[in-house]
């Protein structure tokens, strides 16, 4: 599918490519290479490439490890599927932690190579806190969100050893990961279109410990998607 040329109607070029290369891989759900990609929208291989790459880093294409790519969570996200969001789900759920806990608490999935925090809930305190900010972009293979976010869904192939670990215990503590002097709490969130995990942020040494059955306690009432289903 080849968007039309036109440069006296306006608009963007590269939007229109963006998009027609979208609707190219929602037609197949079993993935697209670089190269397919490029044959079936006429576009040349290196324009394919760039625009999969800006796609896949913002969650509206998926690559799996033999480099085929599928539609996004992020398109998923954008047409609301069927029942709620994960989003809609865990933010009192992260409320209610961060005022339980009084440290940081967020939502943090797997988008593209970077693990993004998509909603944040702060404690009602005055004391030092580290907190992130939402849209905050961490690598994928270390700190403790990142990690988690990997372990909710299925093992691929160049993930990191300890990932697997996470899945059979359902949490990580992990500290001066990403932030010098932070522990990090988190527990994997699995049965959702997207890797997802619920993260803690504290200086607390103590708290990081104690907290782990308040994370996975969190962690089971956001449940999965199917859990919500019919709900409202």
């Amino acid at each position: 599918m080849t968007p039309p040329n036109d440069s006296e109607s306006g608009g963007s070029q590269t939007l229109e490519r963006g998009l027609a290369l979208l609707v190219e891989l929602s037609r197949h759900p079993e993935g697209l290479s670089t190269s397919q990609v490029s044959a079936a929208t006429g576009f040349h291989r290196s324009i394919a490439h760039r625009l999969l790459v800006s796609l896949h880093r913002t969650g509206f294409a998926a690559r799996d490890d033999s480099g085929r790519y599928t539609v996004g969570p992020a398109v998923t996200g954008l047409l609301g599927g069927t029942g709620p969001s994960l989003r809609t789900v865990a933010e009192p759920v992260l409320h209610r932690l961060a005022r339980r806990l009084d440290a940081t608490a967020s939502l943090v999935e797997a988008i593209g190579t970077a693990a993004v925090t998509t909603v944040v809930a702060e404690p009602p305190t005055d004391g030092p806190l580290f907190w992130y900010r939402k849209g905050s972009r961490d690598p994928l293979d270390h700190g403790s969100g990142g990690l988690a976010a990997l372990a909710s869904g299925p093992p691929r192939a160049a993930e990191p050893p300890r990932v697997q670990a996470i899945r059979e215990t359902g949490c990580v503590i992990t500290h001066s990961e990403v932030n010098i002097g932070a522990h990090g709490i988190a527990a994997p969130l699995p049965g959702w279109p997207v890797r997802a995990a619920i993260n803690v942020v504290t200086s607390d040494p103590d708290l990081a410990e104690r907290a782990v059955p308040h994370v996975l306690e969190a962690a089971a009432a956001i449940g999965t998607l199917r859990d919500h289903l019919g709900e409202g």
